[in-house]
């Protein structure tokens, strides 16, 4: 039944958006109302899809193939539904579903205001949907049922939904690193709003170079897809940053693994797009680059999910190795091909805007910004893939480590930082350098002044100390700037500062949203600096009652203690922390083997203060006693904060910019009445 239910959707689905193409095509020729059915039929197809494989894994269907591999009837209800996700099929579905609802978005602001540009868009989206869902109809079928089974694992299946089916009597259950805490439920799908919201501003972009639309129409129209993709971006990949700390045991939240790189890699981009695209907007410059820049985006979306799902790296975030790897990476070379040959053909068209008067201006900031994002990107792309080129032409395995990316990534955050303060307070055109002065001495002085109280306080490390004066100055920029404006517009209307300040930012909400994911990026950059820059580590055997020191704190192992759930046997050890003759709690890191699963899993336990974290991870524990690795991270919490206010920051300045708009739409709609006689 949950079989046949997920084949129909996968086939409402796809006959959805194949009919989508088609008559979003006769759109774009001039015919109007054709897309609306076509839609309905794409959004309920892929409903019905993600609700039959739910009902499988909640009902313990365990005739299905990717019920048996990935659940398990003890595994607790929240992990149940987030296995539905936690596999290469279901993350397809996954996928398939929010690219529908996108779809249906674009739908209804079309229907608003049907035009070739809008008919377009979702012809590209319809062709998107129509590869994912073949994908799901094919080779990435999430209701194969088991025509053969070994223990708790299925090894053979068939898509036919009435063929004779075997039925175990339970399932293998998630992989132990996805049932172990709550953000695997959260992280994913915040990560694939972000990921697959990236098709909507290009398949507009697609669309206005296949129309030879040149100028800022698509940009507009994509604004506010592009700042809640961005956002949803930022907290997805937040989260899996906060997901590794709290579970892999290892003490860190980067380490740049290639799946940490294919989503950093789209972030990066859509980055560089965002702020692009506000040029082309204010001064018509940049068109045929943020053509690039979108294309670039979407693309590298499409190479983030040929890692993840190909088996092609060896990742704690990696499916295992199966036949989509060669489908998703002829998508790829479709999508750069078509895309960039569409392009080449359009060249001429777009690539009439206006020249960069001074590099001195903020045109020129954000052209530097650019920059050094795309050479920032082009570094992690080449240590990504460096490794699957060698092994691919010459079989040999060769590892890009850590040391490479930071290498670089140290040095092109630093100047991204500077360019992050001083873009926002030049002028537009040609800054005169008194200007620029005048503008930057104030947050410079105190930037410098943070530095020099740091050095006072003993801080000697060279980029955690320079990190830290260059998020300083960002935040300082921008706040002398609100000041500043502030400052005069009391002057000018006689009201108080707070006021002032409060209409300055209300007036272009949208700047000022942009100018707190700023502040969130460089609470971010402390936070790192603290974090990895000045961590410590140790390593220490206690016996129960038996005390250890470390960074200024004291810890006593107070006993082992053993737990039982449905689906798990936790192991772990009881450890209280005390500063001086203060008592801070008590932490209890452990050790979780789930049933039917033959790995253990470490889980920290971490005391978090305003200083820092306190961190724990259990390396062997008996009945005679227990080693502990032990970190301490300073400043680990503005990690956390600055991500999540670089979020919000661009979702506040998505709606505003939408709210603008509409309330733009509603002035421009209403005609004023005339009275005769």
């Amino acid at each position: 039944m949950n079989a046949a239910l997920g084949e129909l959707g996968i086939l409402s689905a796809l006959v959805g958006a194949t009919w989508l193409v088609v008559a979003a095509r006769g759109e774009v020729k001039g015919a109007v109302g054709r897309v609306a059915r076509p839609v309905v039929v794409l959004v309920g197809g892929a409903a019905v899809t993600m609700l039959a494989l739910q009902l499988a894994l909640l009902a313990d269907d365990f005739s299905i193939a990717y019920v048996i591999n990935n659940s398990r009837s003890t595994t607790p209800l929240v992990f149940k539904v987030s296995s539905a996700w936690a596999a290469l099929e279901g993350s397809i579905v996954l996928w398939g579903l929010v690219l529908a609802g996108f779809t249906l978005m674009v739908f209804r602001q079309h229907r608003r205001n049907p035009d070739p540009l809008g008919a377009g868009a979702l012809m590209v989206l319809g062709g998107v949907a129509l590869f994912f869902f073949g994908m799901m109809a094919t080779i990435a079928n999430p209701f194969e049922l088991c025509t053969q089974a070994i223990g708790a694992s299925c090894v053979d299946s068939t898509p036919v939904p009435w063929a004779d089916a075997i039925v175990v009597a339970d399932g293998r259950g998630p992989n132990p690193l996805l049932q172990n805490h709550l953000l695997m439920a959260i992280h994913p799908p915040v990560l694939y709003v972000g990921y697959v919201g990236l098709t909507v501003p290009f398949a507009f972009a697609i669309s206005a170079l296949a129309l030879a639309q040149p100028g800022i129409a698509w940009a507009r129209r994509t604004k506010a897809w592009t700042l809640a993709a961005w956002s949803f971006l930022t907290v997805g990949i937040l989260l899996g940053g906060w997901w590794s700390y709290e579970v892999l045991g290892w003490g860190g939240y980067w380490a740049w693994d290639p799946v940490e790189n294919a989503s950093f890699l789209p972030w990066l981009a859509a980055t560089a797009f965002i702020h692009s695209s506000f040029v082309q907007m204010r001064r018509g410059m940049l068109q045929a680059w943020n053509f690039v820049l979108i294309i670039g985006a979407f693309s590298l979306t499409i190479l983030g999910t040929f890692l993840t799902r190909s088996g092609a790296i060896a990742s704690v975030h990696s499916f295992t190795q199966s036949s989509i790897g060669p489908v998703l990476l002829g998508f790829l070379a479709l999508v750069l091909i078509g895309s960039f040959g569409l392009f080449a053909r359009r060249a001429h068209v777009v690539a009439q805007s206006p020249r960069l008067e001074s590099l001195m201006s903020r045109e020129g900031a954000f052209l530097a910004n650019n920059l050094l994002l795309t050479v920032f990107g082009a570094v992690v792309l080449i240590g990504t893939l460096f490794p699957l080129f060698v092994e691919a032409f010459t079989g040999d395995t060769v590892g890009v480590g850590r040391p490479f990316f930071d290498r670089f990534a140290v040095p092109l955050s630093f100047a991204l930082l500077l360019a992050m303060g001083t873009g926002p307070l030049m002028p537009y055109r040609i800054a005169r350098a008194s200007i620029v002065w005048e503008r930057i001495r104030v947050p410079l002085r105190l930037a410098l002044g943070v530095g020099a109280a740091l050095v006072i306080l003993g801080l000697r490390e060279a980029w955690p100390l320079l990190s830290i004066v260059a998020a300083s100055y960002v935040i300082a920029a921008i706040g002398a700037h609100l000041l500043r404006l502030s400052r005069a517009g009391a002057t000018k209307r006689d009201e108080s500062l707070g006021s002032s300040a409060l209409r300055v930012i209300r007036s272009d909400a949208g700047f000022w949203g942009g100018q707190l994911s700023h502040i969130g990026v460089a609470v971010l950059a402390i936070g790192i600096a603290g974090s990895s820059g000045l961590a410590s580590t140790h390593t220490v055997s206690l016996e129960p009652g038996q005390r250890g020191e470390f960074a200024g704190y004291e810890f006593t192992y107070v006993r082992p203690f053993t737990s039982q759930d449905d689906h798990r046997v936790v192991t772990g050890a009881s450890i209280e922390v005390a500063r001086g003759e203060t008592g801070l709690g008590i932490v209890r890191p452990r050790v979780n083997e789930f049933q039917g699963q033959a790995q253990a899993v470490p889980t920290p336990g971490v005391l978090s203060r305003v200083s820092g974290d306190l961190y724990f991870t259990i390396i062997a524990i008996d009945g005679t006693g227990v080693t502990l690795d032990v970190w301490w991270f300073p400043l680990q919490w503005m990690v956390w904060l600055g991500g999540l206010i670089a979020g919000l920051g661009g979702m506040w300045s998505t709606v505003m910019r939408r709210a603008g708009a509409q309330r733009v739409e509603t002035r421009s709609s209403v005609r004023p009445v005339t009275i005769d006689g």
